[in-house]
């Protein structure tokens, strides 16, 4: 069992960091290996060589590969990052435009249909909110996020849907609260991860 936790926030003085650690810490003494892609520069922008990769499902570029390398070698994956206009940041955008390309994640092509080939994956999200949950409940921003991600990402690629934990109205006042939110996020990807490598 290896967890990959994937991070997509500029800031290190950020809530999503602070997640990262704490999801860490709570994952010892298993084997967690963290990709925060701001820091490592990850470029997000697909470019013509990623677009000959995705049509000849090969040769991709030595950046994406070694990302393929690091999910070959997780049994789980958590993505871990704020909620950029009711979806996922850019950067981490990027990083799956890239990495989870036909030939790697998937292979697709007229004649034979879809082939998902992530069944070794269990992915799981900890997206975290700027707004309440009654926000989310209402406008359908919630069944949006979960709907774009777990089914059309993580189905698609033949992954395992693992647990989704939001953290929501991330911006308040309330210390307290945001406490008790990371408290209940970390603690229901840990105990799933944890569940699974138990069992």
């Amino acid at each position: 069992m290896h967890t990959l936790l994937v991070a997509a926030n500029p800031d290190p003085g950020s809530l999503t960091h602070h997640v990262l650690g704490r999801l860490e810490a709570a994952l010892q003494p298993g084997s967690v290996e963290i990709a925060d892609l701001s820091e490592e520069r990850f470029d997000p922008r697909f470019t013509p060589a990623d677009r000959r990769a995705y049509h000849e499902g090969g040769n991709y570029p030595a950046d994406v590969m070694a990302e393929h390398r690091r999910l070959e070698r997780a049994t789980d994956l958590v993505l871990v990052f704020p909620v950029y206009w009711w979806s996922m940041p850019a950067l981490l955008k990027g990083w799956i435009d890239r990495v989870f390309v036909n030939g790697w994640a998937f292979e697709h092509s007229p004649a034979s249909g879809l082939r998902p080939k992530l069944q070794h994956l269990t992915t799981h999200l900890l997206p975290i909110a700027g707004d309440d949950s009654g926000a989310y409940e209402r406008h359908g921003y919630e069944s949006a996020l979960r709907t774009q991600i777990e089914h059309g990402i993580v189905d698609y690629c033949g992954s395992r849907r693992g647990r989704t934990a939001f953290i929501y109205e991330s911006e308040q006042l309330s210390p307290e609260a945001t406490v008790r939110g990371v408290d209940r996020a970390v603690r229901s990807i840990s105990e799933a991860i944890q569940a699974r490598l138990a069992g």
